[in-house]
């Protein structure tokens, strides 16, 4: 007999910067790879991060993940001193890192992270190569999701 597969009971998402996608447009999303401590990782299985406010700075040909907050557990290891908005390195191929760095510096887009995610035993960055919307913008897709809402739920009271 063949075996069945697992039933997944949650998410693999940590955590998701739900105001990148409302302000930016986005052009090119990457996996990225994260260098984490042993009591972030605990923090992380418990949820407790926040992606507002982030941004990724690239510097010296790496990646950096500036403005997260993992919040400490209280029951962390006493003889580490957790930041809980320290500045996390980002694991990214050479040629990932020098395709972001020219489209960064020469056509005015922006790095943003996304999300975080589990893969495996691995926490992994979605980030994503962008650029700002402008105020129409943001109304038109805010009128263009309402639209959809709307036109589904029409459909739905059809289909009854």
């Amino acid at each position: 007999m063949a075996k069945k597969p697992k039933k997944k009971l949650s998410s693999n998402t940590i955590a998701v910067n739900r105001r990148a996608r409302h302000e930016y447009h986005i052009q090119e999303t990457f996996e990225a790879g994260l260098v984490l401590a042993g009591w972030e990782v605990k923090s992380l299985r418990a949820g407790k991060c926040q992606l507002t406010d982030t941004y990724i700075l690239i510097k010296e040909q790496e990646a950096w993940l500036l403005g997260s907050h993992i919040t400490p557990l209280l029951s962390a290891s006493t003889h580490v001193v957790a930041d809980p908005t320290r500045t996390r390195k980002l694991l990214l191929h050479r040629k990932e890192i020098a395709r972001l760095l020219g489209q960064i510096n020469q056509k005015g887009f922006t790095c943003v992270p996304l999300s975080l995610y589990w893969k495996g035993n691995k926490v992994k960055c979605e980030i994503a190569l962008v650029k700002g919307k402008q105020t129409h913008d943001k109304r038109a897709t805010d009128k263009d999701r309402d639209w959809e809402r709307q036109k589904g739920r029409i459909m739905r009271e059809r289909n009854k």
